[in-house]
């Protein structure tokens, strides 16, 4: 019986460690000074249920959402977060324009 309960228990966290959501960190030295969109020197990407893509600040743990679905998701209340042009860099190729985003959101939806 003893290990009966033990195996379900067992099993019912490794369920539950499969269904959290991935985080990845990626660096500036990762991704090149030339893609890197952030005023940062990492950022942590992760998605969640709904294929919401957010960017995290691994020193204040402050989200960014990345897609429509995860700015959806901070309209509707479910999270909360700052808008990613807080942290968003301009792209000097470009005057006016922010980096492009791309690399990181495809980083990203990987996680999905």
């Amino acid at each position: 019986m003893k290990k009966l309960l033990l195996s379900l228990l067992l099993l019912t966290s490794a369920g539950a460690a499969l269904a959290a959501p991935q985080i990845i960190t990626v660096s500036r030295f990762e991704i090149g000074k030339a893609q890197w969109a952030f005023n940062r020197e990492e950022v942590m990407l992760t998605c969640r249920p709904g294929n919401a893509l957010y960017a995290i600040n691994p020193s204040t743990l402050v989200q960014y959402p990345l897609n429509p679905a995860a700015e959806q998701e901070v309209k509707e209340g479910k999270t909360t977060a700052q808008p990613i042009s807080v942290i968003q860099i301009d792209d000097p190729q470009h005057p006016g324009q922010k980096k492009s985003l791309a690399p990181f959101i495809e980083r990203a939806g990987k996680l999905c």
